[in-house]
């Protein structure tokens, strides 16, 4: 108990970027905070109330491996979308339950994971084979 709230009051201060995912028939622009180091990416969107409708957190590995998330101290339903280190998405986890301590891995190695709303990526068509530009991926 006590190291939550520790880690629920430290302060984290993220890098703010913006990328597209581009579907068969649209681009979608979302504004993301960066997850870049290992305390950055422990921490991810743990204690959030709420996430606006086109935000979201990038994750990035550095380079693709297979990868695994949960959710323990988040609040919120998320969608995890695992992104290779080309941009191309290879997976999507729908609606992540929240404070679920069950690993969900990437199922693929994946250089980064995009966490959006729970619901987002079928609400607007975000899939496996769409692609994600953002500098990490060499693409924007």
């Amino acid at each position: 108990m006590a190291g939550g709230a520790l880690a629920q009051s430290s302060e984290i201060t993220f890098k703010k970027s913006s990328l597209v995912v581009v579907t068969a028939s649209r681009e979608i622009k979302f504004d993301v905070e960066l997850a870049l180091n290992d305390a950055e990416r422990a921490r991810g969107l743990m204690y959030r109330e709420k996430l606006g409708p086109y935000d979201g957190m990038l994750f990035d590995f550095y380079q693709d491996a297979p990868v695994s998330f949960w959710m323990k101290n988040t609040l919120i339903p998320l969608d995890m979308v695992f992104i290779a280190g080309d941009g191309t998405i290879k997976h999507v986890h729908a609606n992540a339950t929240p404070l679920s301590t069950d690993a969900i891995p990437s199922q693929f190695p994946v250089r980064a994971v995009l966490e959006i709303n729970g619901g987002s990526a079928r609400l607007l068509g975000i899939k496996p084979g769409d692609k994600v530009r953002h500098p990490i991926f060499g693409n924007a």
